[in-house]
């Protein structure tokens, strides 16, 4: 049995974008036991706020609060996540390494350039991860993702599927909140749209989906191909 598999590895262009977009359902997935892995492109060189060194801190400590069995950095640059190979085969490398089940990335659509790109070569590896003949660096075996989904960040579109993070919301704030050097205003603070009640909109948003299913809170995904459902005939859900 590989110790480095994953039920589920979420990939973000930023520390902080899975926290933002995915939260609650890393933290869901932890308390039943799922091994989930954050791998984050690059480390926010350029942000406006905080240092490098400051936003790795942080990172790891809202990976600790959510149940995050691993948090890894590609050392990406910043500003940079065009379409390169040598970016998507150390994504794939990635896969290959932990061989998660289910693979999440930032959805395309988000007024953010580097989430969209980080989607799309998050895409071109988990596609080129399961080619028998591709070849990383570290000549690990193909392995086929079963499923690629797109959490949202600053974006608020029509959600493919909801999960229920009802009893993981506060969970969720607590990872956001590690994050002080991006969602604090402190003296000396650039003024961004992540210093200006941001985490309360992000609560909001997650209000607004839970309403649509009639629950409190939910985190809306997009998927890239129709999901196959279970349902139950006697009326009792999904």
């Amino acid at each position: 049995m590989n110790p480095d598999k994953l039920d589920i590895l979420a990939f973000g262009a930023h520390a902080d974008d899975v926290e933002i977009g995915m939260g609650g359902t890393i933290a869901k997935f932890a308390s039943m036991g799922k091994r989930i892995g954050i791998c984050d492109l690059t480390r926010a060189e350029l942000s406006s706020n905080g240092t490098v060194e400051t936003r790795i801190e942080e990172s790891l400590k809202a990976a600790g609060i959510l149940g995050a069995a691993v948090r890894e950095n590609l050392d990406l640059p910043d500003r940079g996540l065009y379409y390169n190979q040598e970016y998507i085969e150390k994504i794939a490398e990635m896969i290959r390494k932990y061989r998660p089940a289910l693979v999440f990335a930032p959805y395309m659509e988000d007024r953010h350039p580097d989430h969209g790109h980080c989607a799309r070569l998050v895409e071109e590896a988990v596609f080129s991860a399961g080619i028998k003949r591709y070849e990383t660096v570290g000549n690990l075996p193909p392995h086929k993702v079963k499923s690629l989904h797109f959490y949202m960040i600053n974006g608020f579109h029509k959600p493919d599927f909801l999960i229920d993070i009802t009893s993981f919301m506060d969970k969720k704030i607590a990872g956001l909140e590690s994050y002080q050097s991006q969602f604090t205003r402190s003296t000396g603070s650039f003024d961004t749209p992540l210093v200006n009640g941001y985490i309360e909109s992000v609560e909001a948003r997650e209000s607004l989906f839970g309403k649509q299913a009639g629950i409190q809170y939910a985190e809306g995904f997009k998927v890239n191909k129709p999901l196959m459902v279970n349902m139950d005939i006697f009326g009792e859900g999904l």
